[in-house]
């Protein structure tokens, strides 16, 4: 049985390898990453998270849709894409923070949403993150799992099949979020995004 350290360690590697050139190997993405953002329906002076930020592509979006007076934090896994961050010039748009969803340091219902571009699928435990995520979002807070391609699409560029166990299979995930302290609203899945969107429970 793998432990969570384990986990961690694969995680970290996976990215920590791929870092460097991640936002060439993807450099239209920011588009979907903005729509998505604008879909997720913040306002000026949200306090706001984007968990397993990466290289912060979202970052932008997010200060623009929360504005000066909002906040804006980053929190990665891996030292490696939050230094890709900052050479970005990300780290103008939010904080950056090495940081694990397994135990954020942020206090309880203290954001208002959560961004998680790709993270669902790199969970150790998602039951137990996705309720560590609701833990500090406010009662009506909104989560946002987001991918910039589909899950078709997406296996096909990994020359791998959807298997009904998928977590991000409508059936699948609904059932999920609500188990984890959110009440999924609405659910998108085609070959230019995924993005599922959910409300923390009162």
């Amino acid at each position: 049985m793998r432990t969570m350290s384990d986990d961690h360690t694969h995680v970290r590697e996976f990215f920590t390898a791929r870092a460097a050139d991640w936002d060439s190997r993807f450099p239209d993405d920011g588009p979907a990453y903005a729509a998505a953002v604008t879909d997720m329906g913040l306002r000026a002076g949200d306090r706001v998270l984007d968990a397993g930020c990466g290289t912060g592509r979202a970052l932008p979006a997010l200060r623009r849709a929360v504005g000066p007076t909002g906040t804006v934090l980053g929190m990665d896994l891996t030292p490696a894409m939050l230094q890709a961050a900052r050479q970005a010039g990300r780290d103008r748009d939010g904080r950056l923070l090495l940081a694990d969803v397994a135990a954020l340091p942020v206090r309880s219902e203290s954001l208002d949403a959560v961004f998680a571009a790709g993270l669902i699928a790199h969970l150790p435990r998602p039951a137990e993150n996705l309720r560590e995520l609701a833990r500090v979002v406010r009662p009506g807070g909104t989560l946002a799992l987001f991918h910039p391609i589909g899950r078709s699409a997406l296996a096909a560029r990994q020359g791998r099949q959807i298997t009904p166990d998928d977590l991000r299979a409508e059936g699948n995930l609904g059932p999920l979020l609500a188990g984890s302290g959110w009440r999924m609203t609405s659910y998108v899945d085609e070959d230019a995004r995924f993005l599922a969107l959910a409300v923390r429970g009162r």
